[in-house]
């Protein structure tokens, strides 16, 4: 167990306020504790400390906020009204990440519970230890164990940048140890900063170790930079005689403070007239709410004000929502200006391309919906992962003034609300499927906003009606790749509503 420091806080079973409903500040809070001198003989007092203590937070917590509260029984409103059985419960599964996992339903694949908030509050903002080498992986073949690495990207500004690796680069072993389904993620994913990459290539159609060495460290609290590419291209089809600026840019994550530098790129954009922009989202796993409708509305501009999402929280937070708030404070709208008061640059367009992959979700899922009730989303490359619903961060308050408990570091990111757009669609879990299937061949991967580049490419035929009716497709089978467990850990989207909840930091 990490970051517990010892501590007791006495719970009295006879108070039932407790566990009190609803209100929104009890989360995290236990009120005050009446003196030992008050218990008469019969009454009985548990004392939660450690990890029980972190127990009890998560059971508030997700009692109060989750998307699926009512359809848990474990997390019933019926277990405030016995107190002592309440303690009982909790004592059975003391482990907290177990015991948050025991509360899950059946149809979450998205809510997390993590012992450093420190480390999640970096993680939504795009900070973590990072070497720069954005990688996949995959299984060499069908019936072995041995492990490929493909380079993705690498990053602006990190330890990678520079020297010999890059994108479509291929590696086979981790400090002369050959990668496998047993090591590769103490390998590559273990608390080692420092590690080499032993490179690979294809040779007749085979990999083989080419001999080259790539040492890298990981720099820890890197930021990064979500803006990976834009660029301004001019185009011109031979063929159908369209002839235009096509904007591009690559965006990998909804990052809420880096809103002014997406507004500057698409200032850039407006001042060079471009006529199409094509949004590559191939690798943005999702993020911020806030900065997906500021974004959506950087491409338009001609629906300021119309409602862009729909909240549908659970029940006790719709109806606690609409009383205090009102209805209005359920709903997302396009904005003419960011939250630090800068006018939005607006393209005002009516269509728009964007490139997705399996590894598109959350955010990234609910600009392309919330866009699709107002102009054209031509979607090309591969089904997205279908995250139709967002998180907050819920600490351990100890009281209404935002105090964390010194005890632990716990936090969790539930699920607490479904997402629609306009129309009311919201039912997309299985994925958005594309307009025009094309997969990343990652014996081929091209250079990133390249109009050579294979998805990037297809997305210019379609644009200009050159379309194919299909594409070369991934060389491997998707059977063979292996789920990186950094992407699932971006592939988040959360929303800031802490005005909603007293005491309660919301994201």
């Amino acid at each position: 167990m990490k970051n517990i420091v010892s501590s007791r806080i006495l719970i009295l079973l006879v108070v039932i306020s407790l566990l009190a409903s609803c209100s929104s500040s009890d989360i995290g809070y236990r009120g005050e504790i009446p003196p030992a001198s008050n218990l008469d003989t019969d009454d009985v007092a548990i004392n939660l400390e450690g990890e029980l203590q972190i127990s009890d937070f998560v059971w508030k917590g997700l009692n109060q906020y989750y998307y699926w509260q009512e359809e848990v029984p474990a997390l019933s409103d019926e277990k405030k009204n016995d107190v002592k059985a309440y303690a009982q419960f909790i004592n059975q599964n003391p482990e907290p990440e177990a015991f948050f996992e025991s509360l899950k339903h059946e149809n979450d694949r998205f809510s997390w519970i993590q012992d450093d908030y420190v480390q999640l509050e970096n993680t939504l903002q795009g900070v973590y230890a990072t070497n720069g080498v954005e990688f996949g992986l995959l299984r060499a073949c069908e019936n072995c164990n041995e492990v490929v690495g493909f380079v993705k990207y690498i990053l602006e500004n990190s330890d990678a940048e520079g020297k010999n690796i890059q994108r479509g680069d291929f590696f086979t072993g981790v400090n002369g140890t050959v990668l496998t389904t047993e090591n590769y993620r103490n390998l590559l994913f273990g608390e080692e900063l420092t590690y080499s990459l032993n490179m690979a290539e294809i040779n007749n159609g085979s990999l083989v170790n080419n001999g080259v060495v790539v040492e890298l460290t990981k720099i820890e609290n890197f930021e990064t930079n979500p803006i990976q590419i834009s660029s301004i291209i001019p185009y011109t089809s031979g063929e159908t005689g369209y002839s235009g600026n096509i904007g591009y840019l690559m965006y990998n994550q909804f990052v809420a403070d880096k809103s002014d530098e997406l507004n500057t790129v698409f200032g850039n954009f407006l001042a060079e007239g471009i006529t199409d922009l094509v949004l590559d989202l191939r690798y943005n796993g999702g993020g911020n709410v806030r900065n997906c409708v500021e974004l959506a509305s950087m491409i338009t501009g001609q629906f300021n004000n119309e409602i862009f999402a729909k909240e549908q929280w659970n029940s006790k937070l719709d109806a606690y929502i609409r009383e205090e708030f009102g209805e209005e404070r359920l709903v997302d709208r396009f904005v003419g200006f960011l939250s630090d008061g800068e006018a939005i640059n607006s393209l005002k367009l009516n269509r728009v391309f964007v490139i997705t992959t399996s590894e598109s979700a959350s955010a990234s899922e609910l600009l392309i919906n919330g866009l699709a009730s107002y102009i054209e989303v031509i979607q090309v490359g591969e089904q997205t992962v279908g995250k139709n619903v967002a998180s907050i961060t819920l600490y351990d308050y100890v009281d209404n003034d935002g105090t964390r408990n010194p005890d632990h570091t716990y936090a969790m990111q539930p699920i607490v609300l479904k997402i629609a757009n306009n129309d009311g669609f919201a039912d997309y879990d299985n994925g958005l499927e594309p307009d025009t299937l094309v997969e990343e061949n990652i014996r081929e991967l091209g250079v990133l906003g390249s109009p050579e580049e294979t998805l990037f490419a297809a997305v210019l035929s379609v644009l200009s009606g050159t379309a194919k009716s299909s594409y070369k497709s991934s060389s491997y089978s998707k059977s063979l790749f292996i789920k990186d467990p950094l992407m699932e850990e971006r592939q988040r989207m959360f929303v800031d509503k802490e005005e909603f909840f007293r005491g309660q930091s919301i994201r």
